[in-house]
């Protein structure tokens, strides 16, 4: 497996939209474009909730804890965003739209089934935007599926990677995560955990092989 050095990990940590699957961009890109999403609407409401100085209680962090419902988080948002037509935004089913294009990138999928094969620990750390994940993929990919919801921890809270960590069980330094988000791969860090910003599945691959994990 580590043909050039020693590996140094034995558990290799995904998050899901944007890692998993094709990219954010690219999904969310698809939504704003079928429903006419006036984007500079849309992106100043995603800075107010998602960016370093969203409020603590902001809605994204109380879906992602599971403290908002899908439903409640749906008309929050909906009444936020505008059309480039004057429409509104139908509320109902409004994440299950934004997400409809947000495929498993074979790619990714490919290097996980064979990290699991070669007999590395998989898991998924995902912050959940309600449970929109293929249920029987995710058995086949990870030995541990952490899911902000379903726990009431979300990233970049480091009780989410260290609570991931204790389900592992390994050492924190054992383990290397992947996520779309500088946030996120910060907040790894500062518990001990490699990690790496990820943007495609070939710079993935090179990561692992830093540490001595070749794919």
């Amino acid at each position: 497996m580590g043909d050039d050095q020693e590996q140094r990990v034995d558990a290799l940590v995904f998050d899901w939209g944007g890692v998993m699957t094709v990219s954010v961009l690219e999904f969310v890109g698809q939504w704003l474009h079928t429903e006419a999403i006036d984007r500079d609407n849309y992106g100043r409401v995603m800075r107010e909730w998602m960016g370093r100085t969203a409020a603590p209680d902001n809605p994204v962090a109380r879906l992602e804890t599971g403290e908002l419902t899908v439903a409640g988080f749906e008309r929050l948002l909906a009444a936020e965003l505008i059309t480039t037509g004057g429409d509104p935004v139908v509320e109902q089913g409004l994440l299950k739209r934004m997400f409809g294009s947000a495929t498993p990138d074979p790619a990714m999928v490919g290097l996980v089934r064979k990290a699991r094969a070669a007999g590395l620990h998989t898991a998924l750390l995902s912050n959940s935007w309600g449970e929109g994940y293929p249920a029987d993929l995710l058995v086949e990919l990870f030995d541990t599926v952490v899911i902000s919801g379903r726990i009431g921890m979300r990233k970049p809270d480091e009780a989410i990677y260290r609570h991931t960590v204790d389900q592992i069980g390994l050492p924190a330094e054992r383990s290397v995560f992947f996520d779309d988000m500088p946030v996120n791969v910060e907040a790894a860090k500062a518990v001990g955990m490699h990690a790496f910003r990820h943007t495609d599945a070939e710079s993935t691959r090179a990561a692992l092989s830093s540490l001595g994990v070749n794919l």
